[in-house]
């Protein structure tokens, strides 16, 4: 049974003038028998407290974390509503609060509506509320208090106070003293949980894993690779604007060596689109970054790092929320959400929505034939680089039952469209060449807790995708959008012509188990398994109409398991913790391949290995923390890199897995808001010793992906941060270096060996500051102004050796700015917020995949609402 925190105050005021005294009360209760004392205050008034007696703790239990409970330092009095006034109306308004580590009511839940006023009148009262913070182990925790606000008419009778529940309420209250005022209203408060937020827990583990909230990305245009890009040891890199292909790596290693989940769930199978860097930013409420060392609970073959999106997890209540952005290049971004929880039976039910439209037509310079047929500089927009995106998830279930923690059955379906404006390189244009991708299935939740110290977690799904390409244009475009020759046969990438689609069927599931022998103790076991089951089929259309054999159009099918083992310790009262775990991979292929006959022969193979780790934190001192890990990864071929495309990506069922050994170290430190405000900062280094890496090379008129080469990653990062008293200020920088190198001595690649891998970045870095005012036209209104800037020094889009040292082709440095002014106001459970938003402030040149170039200034206004 997990420990409780319960605070009960009582405080009595005349309506419409403020008088009277407080009761106070603190009783703490904790599964394992421990007991303590908390005080809350009242400004001018005091009460005792009666203190337990201490019970002594089983000799195998460690120490109970020492807790200080929130205290009501400032009450605002709430206006009684005029109609319930002029009806003769009392009522009792029960509200949950949330209140953050300053002390401030974030949120404002009406528990039990009751109408005519009484609701919205609490609400806008209790959030300008203030407490001391609570605290745990000496570090301010957020607090979720239960209050009663009860509302009495002049001239009536007291009311009686709400009293904490039964099971809580064993020990001795404080009584008032006999010449107490009678009192016309009255308020009951309980804290009834103190402790860390997940993003705290996952900072504080032992996990290489950094945290992006994203309350104040949400108020912003900025996506979620936008967001991302904006962290130390991440670079995030497209081939154009909204909806284009993105490359995100972590710590030098990237694409689909870097895995992506939501709340657990790999986001090619969650519904959310086609690629991270899209996702809206609204629909996630933080982002969990996992560099090199991934824990088991992802059931996931990943070499060098993991994402997971974590969607909002509150499920008290009811809310809705929404957002509208409009933004330069005819771009528009809507999502929408809502929630609502039966408190009598548990029944949650909730779902979101979002559509995207970007046309992309931002200005490009390129060289076009002049009047004398020799190539010139100019300036075009884009004309073919239109994306369209959209989708939505209803889910519906039981939390928080005798029987189930969770039980939560959700349904999604989600479609996208993307225009291709250009090869890789950006030298020819094309004006009909189209991608889509569409996906629909459902997810089954399960989560409950066992006596003893047994915890179970489990999801499972289906998901069907069908992915298109069509390349069937007859025209041969220009770079003003012109056809200026028919082409003498269908296709402007391919001869011919490409009309192809591609099905894929998959069903999974994550189960993941935990024991501990004692509650909240030193020692927990987790087991996880994760099954995955993949069945893909198609049609080429364009070899059919021609009778050529279609490969597509053959079954093909991967199974794959992964299993891990773990084990933690927290020792020396939480000071240490070390995570180790064991992970088994089991990959079986099959497929049929075509013959040079036109016949298909049915091929296959097993794949089977073993992947260690361990991660390592130490908490020097409350501020300070160092942090070690290391995995062997393991990388599982994906069913692209083995069974091809079926035109010009051929089939290769030899690859093997890629490895790779991963090591972490950093120091962390982060000190509680003083005087002088609060410092934070980290310094890490990282090491990627990889080997089998799976590159696509060309043979003749087609490719293949093959094991080539391995590869060194060596790199350090760091970050400082500050933010004055009050928080009216804040200011945050990082930066992060990373070597890239080809250590093959053998194959495609020997002649490279020991040089920079090219088209990768190797000096990044970023910083901020931030400016808030408040209660500027209202109370608790806010205007932030933040301004952004991001560097990236230059790189090679080639080997380094080959060429001269003037016809290297490479990137030039970069340097950014972003402004945004963001103003919100907060009304009882409500929150507005407008921001205008300028990316690129300078309109500087900025290019990513092989000299592609991005798009220059963009506005944005954006309007959020949460209610």
């Amino acid at each position: 049974m997990r420990t409780i925190f319960i605070i009960a105050i009582k405080a009595k005021r005349r309506w419409r003038s403020q008088v009277g005294v407080a009761l106070l009360s603190a009783v703490c209760f904790s599964s394992l028998a421990h007991a303590g004392t908390a005080q809350a205050e009242v400004p001018g008034a005091t009460s005792p407290v009666t203190e337990a007696p201490a019970q002594p703790l089983p000799a195998t239990a460690p120490a109970e974390p020492v807790i200080e409970l929130p205290k009501l330092i400032h009450t605002v009095e709430a206006a009684y509503p005029e109609e319930a006034e002029r009806a003769q109306l009392e009522a009792n308004v029960r509200l949950r609060l949330r209140v953050d580590t300053q002390g401030q009511v974030t949120q404002a839940e009406v528990m039990e509506p009751v109408g005519h006023g009484f609701d919205e009148a609490a609400r806008t009262a209790a959030l300008q509320f203030r407490f001391t913070p609570a605290k745990r182990n000496g570090v301010p925790a957020p607090a979720r208090v239960t209050y009663t606000y009860v509302f009495q008419l002049p001239g009536r009778s007291k009311a009686v106070a709400a009293t904490p529940p039964p099971a809580l309420s064993s020990a001795p209250k404080a009584t008032a003293s006999q010449d107490e005022a009678p009192t016309e209203y009255q308020e009951d408060v309980e804290v009834t949980a103190v402790g860390e937020t997940r993003a705290e827990r996952r900072r504080k583990s032992a996990e290489a894993v950094q945290v992006i909230e994203l309350e104040q990305a949400s108020m912003e245009s900025a996506d979620l690779g936008t967001a991302l890009s904006r962290t130390e040891g991440v670079d995030v890199r497209r081939t154009g604007g909204l909806g284009s292909t993105a490359r995100i790596s972590i710590a030098g290693l990237s694409d689909d060596q870097v895995r992506f989940f939501v709340d657990g769930v790999p986001l090619e199978l969650a519904g959310y689109g086609p690629g991270l860097a899209n996702v809206p930013v609204n629909l996630v409420q933080q982002m969990e970054v996992y560099q090199g060392v991934v824990p088991i609970r992802f059931g996931a073959d990943v070499l060098g790092g993991a994402v997971e999106l974590v969607t909002d997890q509150d499920v008290r209540g009811s809310s809705v929320s929404g957002s509208y952005e409009l933004a330069s290049f005819d771009t528009h971004r809507f999502t929408a959400s809502a929630r609502h929880l039966q408190e009598s039976t548990g029944l949650l039910v909730r779902a979101h929505g979002f559509y995207d439209d970007a046309r992309n037509n931002y200005p490009i310079n390129v060289e076009v034939p002049n009047d004398l047929g020799k190539l010139a500089p100019v300036e075009v927009r884009r004309f073919h680089d239109g994306y369209r995106a959209g989708g939505a998830s209803v889910e519906a279930g039981f939390v928080d039952q005798p029987w189930a923690r969770r039980l939560l059955v959700r349904g999604f379906i989600n479609a996208a469209g993307r225009d291709i404006q250009n090869d890789v390189n950006m030298e020819s244009p094309y004006g009909e060449v189209t991608t889509a991708e569409g996906s629909a299935g459902a997810t089954l939740r399960f989560a409950q807790s066992y006596e003893p110290g047994v915890t179970v977690d489990a999801v499972g799904g289906y998901t069907f995708r069908r992915n298109r390409f069509l390349d069937i244009g007859t025209c041969a475009y220009d770079w003003y959008g012109r056809c200026f020759t028919t082409l003498p046969q269908p296709g402007e990438i391919t001869e011919g012509g490409v009309e192809r689609y591609v099905n894929q069927h998959t069903a999974f599931a994550r189960l993941q188990a935990a024991w501990s022998p004692v509650p909240n103790g030193a020692h927990t076991l987790r087991l996880a398994l994760a099954p995955t089951f993949v069945e893909r089929s198609g049609e080429d259309r364009r070899l059919q109409a021609n009778n050529q054999p279609d490969p597509l159009s053959v079954d093909r099918g991967v199974t794959s398991l992964v299993t891990g083992v773990e084990y933690q310790l927290d020792a020396f009262d939480g000071r240490l913790q070390n995570i180790a775990f064991v992970k088994d991979y089991l990959q079986d292929v099959r497929a049929q391949k075509l013959l040079p006959s036109s016949e298909f022969m049915d091929v296959g193979r097993t794949a089977h290995e073993l992947g260690v780790g361990d991660s390592l934190r130490f908490r020097l001192t409350s501020e300070l923390s160092a942090k070690a890990s290391y995995e062997w990864a393991t990388r599982l071929p994906r069913p692209d890199e083995l069974f091809g495309d079926g035109l010009l990506i051929g089939d290769n069922m030899e690859l093997r897995p890629e490895v790779s050994h991963n090591f972490n170290l950093g120091l962390g430190y982060a000190s509680e808001p003083g005087r002088a405000g609060s410092f934070r900062a980290n310094v890490a280094g990282f090491a990627r010793l990889t080997d089998q890496l799976i590159v696509l090379i060309g043979q003749g008129s087609f490719f293949t992906y093959q094991n080539v080469y391995g590869s060194r990653s060596l790199g350090g990062l760091g970050g400082v941060g500050w933010t004055s008293p009050g928080r009216y200020l804040s200011l945050d920088g990082n930066a992060t270096y990373q070597d890239l190198r080809n250590t093959s001595s053998e194959g495609n690649y020997a002649s490279f060996d020991g040089q920079r891998i090219p088209n990768r970045p190797y000096l990044t870095a970023n910083g901020s500051a931030q400016a808030r005012v408040t209660d500027l036209l209202r109370f608790q209104d806010e205007l932030l102004v933040t301004w952004r800037t991001r560097f990236v020094d230059d790189f090679l889009l080639s080997w380094e050796e080959l060429g001269s040292e003037e016809s290297k082709l490479r990137v030039d440095s970069q340097l950014t700015h972003s402004l945004a002014f963001t103003y919100v106001i907060r009304d009882a459970a409500t929150r507005l917020s407008w921001t205008l938003d300028i990316q690129n402030l300078t309109n500087a040149q900025t290019f990513d995949f092989y000299g592609v170039q991005r798009p220059g200034r963009i506005v944005a206004a954006k309007f959020t609402l949460e209610r």
